[in-house]
């Protein structure tokens, strides 16, 4: 049977280019560049890539980006996107928790919940991180969005996911937080790309930044930092508040 995450992305491509919460490609890009220092020369791996909205963009401005998602449609709109623009961006069909990749590359992102932390137990989640970092160099640098569990300690998830869906947009609903596990339980009802209605039974992991820490330690991480993320507006001068729905973290071996 697959995972809700897999069904949802079966065919729902151009449909999820259009979802609020994809609007931020160009300001996170910025970020990202801030981050590399403008270093052309370096190799990026976009993790959990979708449709490759981040991997284009960074590829217009001349970096070496390899998209890898767990959704063979999903890269399938991608490659379409890169060829309509002209451009060659190296996109595979990977599972972010076995990458093929050992000691490769100077930066990985994983933004907007791409693969981490989607998976159905921590173990999965933590095997998602440990792929990554074994396959970035000696010095490399993570950049990843995750869902920020201070959030939802003093808010309702479902209104929050209530108060930012735009017409066509996803829609959740019977969303039930689970203190225990910091889960967060839902019914999410969207449009694939052919017009049909779908609702999956789906559940996500949320954060606290001490986990995040203990989990990149554990990784030999050298430097951990964690901000508020901002759609868009990526910054290092957002200190992590209990008001921001994800965090960023960016991470150096």
């Amino acid at each position: 049977m697959k995972q809700w995450y897999e069904a949802l992305f079966e065919n729902y491509g151009k449909n999820y280019d259009k979802e609020s919460f994809t609007s931020g490609t160009l300001g996170e890009c910025d970020f990202i560049e801030n981050e590399i220092g403008f270093n052309k020369s370096i190799k990026i791996l976009d993790v959990g890539c979708g449709t490759g909205r981040h991997s284009i963009e960074l590829t217009k401005r001349g970096y070496n980006v390899t998209g890898v998602d767990l959704s063979e449609a999903q890269i399938c709109c991608a490659k379409e996107k890169a060829k309509a623009d002209n451009l060659n961006v190296k996109f595979l069909v990977q599972d972010a928790r076995a990458l093929p990749f050992k000691n490769k590359f100077d930066v990985a992102i994983m933004l907007c919940e791409g693969s981490f932390p989607l998976m159905e137990t921590d173990e999965m989640n933590f095997q998602i991180l440990l792929s990554v970092t074994q396959a970035l160099k000696v010095d490399g640098k993570i950049i990843f969005t995750t869902l920020n569990g201070l959030f939802p300690l003093f808010h309702s998830v479902k209104d929050f996911l209530a108060g930012t869906i735009e017409e066509g947009n996803a829609t959740y609903k019977d969303n039930r937080f689970d203190l225990m596990t910091f889960r967060d339980y839902n019914i999410t009802t969207f449009k694939d790309d052919e017009g049909n209605t779908k609702e999956l039974y789906c559940n996500e992991r949320y954060y606290v930044p001490s986990e995040i820490t203990w989990l990149l330690k554990s990784l030999n991480y050298k430097t951990i930092d964690i901000f508020g993320a901002k759609l868009g507006a990526f910054s290092r001068n957002d200190k992590l508040t209990t008001e921001d729905y994800e965090m960023l973290v960016v991470a150096k071996k």
